[in-house]
């Protein structure tokens, strides 16, 4: 009776040692499930994160979708340890340009930490969208990609469109091209698979020293940077990106840049209620997405030594959030920055950001530490956790809103293609022609007629070769000789240059920055800053500026000139745009967007209805 008993429980021993090898394979099985979440993205991988039950139609506005949190971010929530719901509300760095060590870098903050999303700077496109499949692919929940594209994809990207720089856009007076130009970049984001631009940029930049605005400003009048802000938010947002207004409270009236210091912005109440709020007051009443403080010390606001504006409750939760009644995401601006690490360091400062209000940090230096010091914020009551999951839910309602819930990788065939349309490039032709400024044109020049004895010459300053803008010219004129100068030519480069020109009856001179994007500094030698003054007091100089406009006061005599025009930066269309005015093909119809000095000020610029005279060459 023994030895049979024995059989039956070896008997069940094994049934059940065969249960439990099942189990184990299962839950094997299941791991391999959560591991494959760390996988490359490979083609035909179509994996939903969390896909809704129900039919999801997102709102108007991404303020409905915040305050009315479906089924979808709830059940994504619930899946989230404490910690994961802390990093869904960081967004990372991340370049497609630095190689697979730097890429392992990210995939681990990625699979590690859950962070919530990915800020992208320079790379390519393709490079960017087989990175960012790789890494939609790892992740836990999908995330929310952002770019900070004042300009376009263009302004990180090669091989795509950028468009012009906010300066140039202050010099339009027809702000649907503006509204059209934000509609063609969301369709690029979307492209891309990116969900929020950082822009528009919706400070006043009323001191013409800043030297981080400037060019990146609409102008220095409220209104028109209103305006300007609004048509470019609206053309983001009514196509399905989401707009973020910056740099709050208002970055304009500075001279000190808050990647390297703490700018300290001294004005009453009063002052910045009227001026500097007010665009950002108008955003929101309007709909704005998303809003990133700035780090900046205003002690009217915030009486707190050195401290930034970022870390500040008052100016986040008491102003922005509850007098200015914004409801949508609140971004840092970037955590890495002078402005905040020279007195805060990491964790802290980004603990001390979130205890202010912000709902979203960006661009940290260490996304350990900052988790680490957020949890012992908790622990000691500074922050409660109740904050962080309100947080949490507004950050996957956004992502719910761009279309997240319903996830697909972005799909590499025909990229280039569809990121170079036909229609941006007719927008920037519109956006150049519109923005051409005439300051000066002293006995009606313009447009240029060439007689038969006419010589014409073209000089261009801080060129090593004829520039696009001489190549146009050629279009229409009989024949001219092009000549290139350096931005730092001794005496004797200018003494040979001279000499060349002499016996041209006009000098069409096109004026250069250091590099393709606008500057503050143009940086010419003293011999050559002269030169340009000597040829701007003769009656033969055609000058056009093609960089920032307040670098028009680096040249004493320039007003002086026979004809001056305002081209803003050496952006192609702008270089065809101005020959064309030159020649009187098009109008100028641009209108200065910034007061220069005691010659030019805002609102200047000599406009006709219709096209200067044509002339045929």
């Amino acid at each position: 009776m023994y030895a049979p008993k024995q059989r039956s429980g070896a008997s069940l021993s094994g049934v059940v040692h065969h249960l439990l090898l099942l189990v184990l394979v299962f839950l094997l099985c299941a791991c391999e499930g959560t591991d494959a979440q760390k996988h490359e993205y490979t083609e035909g991988n179509q994996r939903e994160f969390f896909p809704s039950e129900t039919a999801y139609t997102p709102p108007a506005s991404l303020m409905e979708a915040i305050e009315n949190p479906s089924t979808w971010v709830d059940s994504v929530f619930r899946t989230l340890t404490p910690d994961e719901r802390i990093a869904q509300l960081i967004i990372i760095e991340a370049f497609s340009n630095k190689g697979p060590k730097y890429e392992a870098d990210v995939m681990n903050l990625i699979t590690r930490y859950k962070v919530g999303g990915i800020i992208y700077f320079q790379g390519g496109p393709v490079r960017q969208a087989k990175l960012n499949n790789r890494y939609q692919a790892a992740s836990k929940v999908p995330l929310l990609i952002s770019m900070d594209a004042e300009t376009g994809v263009g302004m990180r990207l090669d091989s795509t469109v950028q468009y012009p720089y906010q300066m140039m856009l202050g010099a339009i007076e027809d702000n649907g091209l503006i509204y059209q130009m934000g509609a063609e970049v969301a369709q690029e984001f979307k492209r891309l698979g990116m969900h929020v631009n950082f822009a528009p940029v919706a400070d006043i930049n009323n001191n013409p020293a800043n030297p981080i605005i400037s060019y990146r400003a609409f102008g220095e009048d409220k209104l028109d940077v209103t305006a300007k802000s609004l048509a470019y938010m609206r053309g983001m947002q009514e196509n399905g990106i989401i707009a973020v207004a910056k740099h709050f409270p208002g970055h304009g009236d500075t001279d000190v840049d808050s990647h390297y210091d703490l700018p300290v912005i001294p004005h009453d109440r009063t002052r910045l209620d009227s001026l500097e709020l007010y665009p950002f007051r108008e955003l929101i009443k309007h709909g704005i997405g998303g809003i990133m403080v700035a780090h900046m010390h205003m002690p009217e606001l915030d009486t707190t030594m050195n401290l930034p504006s970022t870390l500040s409750k008052p100016i986040v939760t008491n102003l922005l959030k509850k007098k200015m009644e914004f409801k949508g995401l609140v971004f840092t601006d970037a955590m890495v920055m002078k402005g905040v690490t020279k007195y805060f360091p990491a964790g802290e400062a980004e603990a001390r950001a979130l205890m202010a209000g912000n709902d979203v940090l960006e661009r940290l230096n260490s996304v350990p530490k900052a988790i680490r010091a957020i949890k012992e914020a908790i622990i000691r009551g500074e922050l409660s956790q109740e904050e962080i999951d309100r947080r949490c839910k507004k950050m996957l309602a956004a992502k719910q809103w761009v279309g997240l819930d319903k996830y697909r990788p972005i799909e590499l065939e025909n990229l280039y293609e569809d990121l170079n349309p036909e229609i941006a490039d007719s927008t920037n032709h519109a956006l150049a022609e519109a923005a051409m400024t005439l300051l000066n044109n002293r006995k009606n020049l313009l447009p240029i007629r060439q007689k038969k004895k006419h010589k014409i010459a073209t000089l261009s300053f801080g060129a090593i070769r004829p520039t696009l803008f001489q190549r146009e010219v050629d279009k229409y004129t009989r024949s001219t000789t092009n000549f290139v100068i350096s931005r730092k030519a001794d005496a004797k480069e200018v003494k040979k240059m001279k000499q060349k020109l002499r016996g041209y009856d006009y000098v069409l001179v096109g004026l250069y920055g250091p590099g393709a994007s606008p500057s503050n500094r143009l940086g010419y030698s003293k011999e050559a800053t002269e030169f340009v003054n000597e040829l701007a007091r003769s009656d033969r100089a055609v000058m056009t500026l093609f960089d920032n406009a307040y670098t028009l006061d680096q040249f004493k005599d320039i007003h002086k000139s026979r004809v001056l025009v305002v081209a803003y930066q050496r952006h192609a269309h702008a270089q065809i745009a101005a020959a064309k005015v030159l020649f009187g093909k098009i109008p100028a119809r641009g209108k200065l967007p910034v007061t220069v000095n005691g010659h030019y000020s805002y609102g200047d610029g000599i406009s006709k209805d219709k096209p200067l005279l044509a002339v045929r060459p």
